[in-house]
């Protein structure tokens, strides 16, 4: 079955005519068809390919630190020059970082195409020490923003790409709509985006779906924060947030806590970028799955997609959560990854047809 491509007329033809995967039928691996199923065997049988990491910390105002793992990809053929080559800034999910599978083979996609890779990894998650009570959330951009401005700083003269997946796709739109023109991105790219975070929340906590995800999540979360105990025991109860089963009482218990929400529900309103779609000012191209156990089908903005001339959603009727699994045995290369590749060289080969496709006016030379 063909997916469905929810977008302009125009940016619509843009990417049929770069991105042949969006024409091609998505058929899911046959004995995986569900979407519980893909998520599962992905994260047992899918591939992790060898990536070499240059690591850098960054300060930030408040005394924190970030971490960045950089694929520097010098060898490029397409773009030997450092100062040009363009950049995609990688944003994992939840609990992930620049080890797991999915950013490992989006590095892939990225460097045989001749392009530089930075992955954004929240604080606490990169191995580096938490030096302030801080971590993050799907609504905070301010490290987001930091990072986009370190990396333009470094490489002025060359574009980068905001690719985001699941709660790093919040995080980047989220980004986008608050920047607005000033982003300091040519574009952005999401994968299994959960679009409202209490509608998610409410799916991840059916019995099944509590049983088989929700739960392993919270316990990575909560790792995460016994980790760095010492110094987040200044600002919140750590013996009680250890006791959360649910992704929800964590970030009641927590994150909500933490950056100064007075409740989870006002987070996960601020946290959910179904609403702030209009605000956005770069081509986008969204990658969902109607099978999602995380991202319920009923919470996509298709219509605000449809209404606007930037943003393209591509819908699979399966595919799971980080998954779209193809293939007997789908270890390798899969349809989220050469989706992701032929967006990416689109929008950096083809940067003046897509500002025009997208409605965007090009900012006037200085």
């Amino acid at each position: 079955m063909t997916p469905a491509l929810v977008s302009s007329k125009a940016f619509s033809a843009f990417l049929h005519k770069h991105c042949p995967v969006v024409s091609e039928p998505f058929i899911p691996t046959p004995w995986c068809w569900g979407g519980r199923i893909q998520t599962l065997v992905c994260a047992i049988l899918k591939s992790k390919p060898t990536v070499c990491y240059r690591n850098e910390l960054i300060r930030t105002v408040d005394g924190g630190q970030i971490s960045l793992d950089w694929v520097d990809n010098r060898d490029s053929a397409e773009y030997p020059e450092s100062s040009i080559r363009p950049t995609v800034l990688i944003l994992p999910g939840l609990t992930g970082n620049s080890k797991v599978s999915y950013v490992r083979h989006a590095i892939n996609q990225a460097t045989r195409r001749g392009y530089r890779v930075v992955v954004f990894n929240n604080r606490g998650l990169g191995g580096e020490e938490l030096l302030t009570p801080v971590t993050y959330c799907a609504a905070n951009t301010s490290d987001l923003e930091r990072v986009v401005l370190h990396v333009n700083g470094l490489y002025p003269h060359a574009p980068v790409l905001g690719a985001g997946v699941s709660l790093g796709g919040m995080l980047l739109l989220n980004y986008l709509a608050r920047k607005r023109t000033e982003s300091g991105m040519v574009a952005g790219f999401t994968i299994s985006v959960p679009w409202n975070a209490l509608k998610s929340a409410a799916s991840m906590e059916e019995p099944l779906n509590w049983l088989l995800f929700n739960k392993y999540l919270t316990n990575g979360l909560c790792q995460a924060v016994t980790r760095h105990r010492k110094v987040l025991e200044k600002v919140v109860d750590i013996d009680h947030v250890l006791k959360a089963q649910t992704i929800r009482e964590f970030d009641e218990r927590f994150t909500s806590l933490l950056f100064g929400y007075k409740s989870c529900t006002d987070y996960y309103h601020d946290a959910s970028p179904d609403h702030k779609l209009p605000n956005t000012a770069v081509p986008i191209m969204c990658l969902n799955a109607a099978d999602d156990p995380f991202s319920p089908q009923g919470a996509f903005p298709l219509t605000t997609i449809q209404s606007l001339p930037n943003v393209a959603m591509l819908l699979t009727a399966h595919g799971g959560h980080i998954a779209f699994l193809q293939g007997f045995f789908p270890r390798g290369e899969s349809y989220m990854e050469r989706l992701f590749g032929q967006f990416v060289q689109a929008a950096f080969e083809h940067p003046k047809d897509i500002k025009k496709a997208c409605g965007i006016k090009e900012k006037p030379s200085s």
